[in-house]
């Protein structure tokens, strides 16, 4: 199982520069084993033009490395907080891709606006606090955690799959590693239109909430009939 993973975590963390969402070594991909207490993530500064399954890291929920001889990216913490408080998910990722950082760093969340952000999206991408400056000198990947993990205390994370750290960037997530890699490319796909709506009309309202609620939960949910069964 856990070379399985390796390789898909891989995978996942290819297709993000395949997808051109990160330049360099920039973002990472996760996956996690929950029945073996396992989580492997890419290697810290890594090209991805250099990753193989091999250089995958093996950590376990707490941190510490089981397997691999190159450290685990520097978000690992992070990683790790949003497993141990989304007991649903089976992958992360963080980019720094062009348009979700722009809404990052203007601290704004991302507003509905129409159809194609609400069939991946239940509502508007949220934004978190900032991080204060004890956050920051402290444990800074661990706190950033936390700070994603309280801004959702009342949303449900499958149904609201992307978070935007203030002044930071993107997190997403989704039930596996490759999962998480989609929701990464749709987010920023909505950041981009959103972004050109309010260029077209600054002063743009949210779409109704009867619009948002069909067309999301036709694709998702026990009542969805979108696709094939």
């Amino acid at each position: 199982m856990i070379e399985e993973l390796k390789i898909n975590v891989c995978r996942a963390n290819i297709e993000l520069k395949q997808q051109n969402l990160v330049l360099y070594s920039w973002g990472n991909v996760s996956g996690i084993d929950r029945t073996a207490g396992i989580v492997v993530i890419k290697p810290s500064g890594v090209p991805y033009n250099e990753l193989t399954p091999d250089k995958m890291v093996v950590v376990d929920i707490a941190g510490k490395i089981i397997e691999g001889t190159l450290k685990p990216s520097s978000d690992t913490p992070t990683h790790l907080e949003l497993y141990r408080n989304f007991k649903e998910i089976g992958g992360v990722c963080h980019t720094h891709s062009c348009y979700a950082t722009m809404w990052a760093q203007a601290c704004r969340e991302i507003p509905c606006f129409g159809t194609t952000h609400a069939d991946y999206f239940y509502g508007a991408v949220p934004v978190t606090e900032q991080l204060t400056d004890n956050d920051i000198n402290g444990e800074y990947e661990f706190n950033t955690g936390k700070v994603i993990v309280r801004r959702f205390a009342e949303i449900d994370p499958l149904s609201m799959p992307a978070v935007l750290v203030a002044g930071h960037g993107p997190f997403t997530w989704g039930t596996t590693p490759m999962a998480s890699v989609e929701s990464a490319i749709v987010l920023e796909e909505v950041a981009k239109i959103a972004a050109g709506t309010l260029t077209i009309n600054p002063n743009q309202k949210a779409i109704k909430r009867i619009l948002l609620d069909k067309h999301y939960l036709r694709k998702h949910g026990k009542d969805a009939y979108y696709g094939q069964k």
